[in-house]
């Protein structure tokens, strides 16, 4: 039997029959191919940064951890192809390297290449999509243990549905993403009064290429965050290294975590403790290369649920949550995370056709969550809000279907691909129905 596997938040948990860590895309095709030939769902799994159960199995679960290579590189077009077992944090490293860097990212690192396509990863960008919007190339493993190539000209129809394609459509063994020459961002992070940065949120995201920030609940506080390009001949000026260790890990990671087990013992001390904490993140100028910028450490350990609604209904998304957290019993020490993204024109990407705005709530590891999770969810589905695939959510495929206009595109290529369900799972099951 199997060492049960769980993930990064240790909210999801699997005993799958086998594992096994494929060497080269023909030992994958063999190992798919036979589990489906004896009637056994085939699950891939990357760094366990999902808080559903995307990637669960009792079945045979596949680690890419020995498909993590870099197969090709072009500086002059900045089109690179990795292998899908590659962390993000790798990635971004070998970019730099070759004088290149993705257009945008998440704020976490942590992730492989696949896991964070294949749920819709995105960072803040008011003229930018998420990772998926970069794919220019993908190659998978379907069903069948067939190894195919789909593209803008390749079958088309499947590159479109598996940009985030929620680990349905076959298993993802290299992509090929569209990088641009390296550059530096400049991130000012200041306090603002919510209040303030609601009077003055167009100007905000209109003024700004990434724009972001952080509402402390129980408080008027917020930790805006601005990340611009640095001007032609400009030379970024990064954090010293005693610096950031302060404010990042000190701070940032480890008084964090002392305030939330503190809220944790005593939760009538929350609205105190975020005030407090407000007052100490933040209010700092630096500027550094575009992924550390980017990309931020997170070692507090939580739960996550995040929704995406049209950014027009993005004040009323904010008043609303405003208002769960000021319900008697509610004690909710993380910020509410909200961030914004271009429409773009992938069948399940969270901002498929429309602009989005994005609110992501936490709740410390080990805290109760489910109530808090429930009446965020009911004041994002009365704005037609999309859950991330990735995050938690209690959604089906009935309900997701009427927030999808391309949801039965993506069931036919599915259909297609996989007709007898050897990638399907419990969590697929519910948000996508039975194959």
């Amino acid at each position: 039997m199997s060492k049960q596997w769980h993930n990064w938040a240790g909210n999801q948990r699997a005993t799958p029959s086998r594992v096994e860590t494929p060497g080269s895309v023909a030992e994958l095709s063999a190992v798919i191919g036979a589990a489906a030939r004896a009637g056994l769902p085939v699950k891939a799994i990357g760094s366990g940064h999902s808080f559903t159960g995307i990637g669960l199995t009792d079945g045979v679960q596949l680690s890419l951890a020995r498909l993590a290579g870099l197969r090709a590189l072009d500086s002059e077009t900045g089109l690179v192809t990795v292998q899908a077992g590659m962390p993000l944090h790798r990635l971004n490293r070998l970019l730099e390297d070759a004088g290149l860097a993705l257009s945008n990212l998440g704020d976490i690192d942590r992730q492989t290449v696949s896991g964070a396509l294949s749920t819709g990863t995105h960072g803040t960008g008011r003229n930018l999509g998420g990772l998926a919007t970069q794919i220019r190339g993908l190659e998978l493993v379907l069903a069948d243990g067939s190894v195919v190539q789909c593209d803008p000209t390749r079958d088309a129809e499947l590159f479109r549905a598996a940009r985030v394609g929620l680990g349905a459509l076959g298993v993802i063994t290299a992509v090929t993403l569209a990088a641009e020459p390296a550059f530096a961002l400049r991130a000012a992070e200041r306090p603002m009064p919510l209040p303030r940065v609601l009077d003055e949120l167009d100007e905000l995201v209109a003024a700004n290429e990434h724009f972001e920030f952080y509402w402390f609940p129980h408080t008027d506080k917020t930790l805006t965050k601005r990340n611009n390009r640095l001007a032609a001949g400009e030379r970024p000026e990064p954090l010293g290294p005693a610096r950031a260790f302060l404010e990042d890990d000190l701070i940032g990671n480890g008084a964090f975590r002392l305030t939330c087990e503190l809220g944790k013992a005593v939760p009538a001390l929350v609205p105190r403790i975020n005030g407090f904490a407000a007052r100490f993140m933040g209010d700092r100028e630096y500027s550094d290369a575009s992924h550390r910028v980017f990309c931020s450490p997170r070692r507090v350990r939580f739960v996550e649920m995040e929704y995406a609604v049209p950014r027009d209904a993005v004040r009323e998304a904010i008043a609303g949550v405003q208002r769960v957290t000021e319900r008697p019993g509610m004690s909710v020490s993380f910020p509410i995370e909200v961030r914004f993204a271009a429409a773009d024109d992938i069948p399940l990407s969270t901002a498929s056709g429309r602009e989005s705005a994005y609110l992501a709530v936490h709740m410390f590891r080990g805290q109760p969550y489910q109530h808090y999770f429930d009446q965020v969810e009911a004041v994002m589905g009365a704005l037609d809000g999309r859950p991330h695939w990735g995050k938690m959510h209690s959604l089906d495929a009935a309900t997701l279907r009427t927030r999808y206009p391309r949801f039965d595109e993506f069931l036919a290529v599915r259909k297609r691909v996989d007709p007898d369900g050897v990638f399907a799972n419990d969590y697929l099951d519910r948000v996508l129905g039975r194959v």
